[in-house]
């Protein structure tokens, strides 16, 4: 019988980190999140959450780790029901976790709070950071990501550029590539016709990495075929010189992932499929 942890989860094998072991500063019923972003596996917001302040307390997290047996893992990863960042202890979970650990630490974030002080600090912790950048403007953020009110595109744009300014780990800007669809009344835009734009953010923020994804979990938004996600990546390996450019469609060794969490918690956090 698996032990019945609560706020780690995992590891699950990803395309980006390896054996990941999942880290949930946030577990509550519904997720916490300041987007509702169309592609969602952990379906549609109830609320937004708009203010950081403390679910778990840091104490919780670690009693999990010191039980946690004798497993691989590649990155201890922060991600969980929503986004990560709205935790006001995640720079003190970093910090904790890296007193009892040897893993490097990730963090998967939204960037909608990268433009204030206090994050980049407790961000700038980690040894990895993926932040996510769908939209390529005001108008296609309000179509894919669904943001609460008063998140910006620019803020995002230069709060990202600014953590990167002084980040002495590996940055990641992850770009999930979407085919036509109608939300509500409204028709989204195709994204995949405006690589331009979306290489030319890329250029500006010069990330260490560029991922190329497109939703492969259970949601309402179809994926893009193989072939159409391989022959984006090549427009950005073309376009953006002195960094990597990976895809979730990309080859990889396997590897085999033997998990501490149920079947039930996965799903709960949207991980039955990565």
């Amino acid at each position: 019988m698996k032990p019945a942890f609560k706020y780690i989860y995992g590891p699950v094998p990803s395309w980006r980190l390896g054996s990941s072991l999942g880290i949930d500063l946030l577990s509550q019923e519904n997720k916490i999140c300041n987007f509702d972003c169309i592609y969602c596996q952990l379906g549609p917001i109830i609320k937004y959450a708009v203010e950081r302040k403390i679910y778990v307390p840091v104490e919780k997290v670690i009693e999990e780790l010191e039980e946690l047996p004798n497993v691989s893992l590649d990155y201890i990863t922060f991600s969980g029901r929503g986004e990560p960042t709205l935790a006001a202890n995640l720079g003190e979970a970093i910090k904790a976790i890296k007193l009892i650990r040897k893993e490097p630490i990730a963090v998967l974030t939204n960037a909608t709070l990268m433009d204030r002080d206090e994050v980049r600090k407790e961000l700038i912790l980690a040894d990895f950071v993926v932040a996510k950048l769908d939209a390529y403007s005001p108008e296609s953020l309000q179509e894919i990501n669904r943001p609460a009110c008063g998140i910006e595109f620019g803020g995002i744009v230069e709060g990202i550029k600014a953590f990167k300014k002084n980040y002495q780990g590996k940055l990641a800007l992850q770009m999930m590539f979407i085919p036509p669809l109608h939300a509500g009344a409204g028709f989204i835009e195709n994204n995949k016709q405006n690589i331009n734009k979306y290489i030319y953010l890329a250029n500006y923020i010069k990330p260490d990495e560029i991922q190329v994804n497109t939703p492969l979990r259970p949601c309402n938004v179809k994926s893009l075929t193989r072939e159409e996600i391989l022959k984006i990546k090549d427009y950005f390996t073309s376009a953006c010189k002195g960094f990597n450019v990976v895809s979730v469609y990309d080859e990889r060794a396997s590897k085999d992932v033997a998990s501490i969490s149920d079947e039930d918690t996965l799903k709960r956090r949207g991980k039955v499929k990565s």
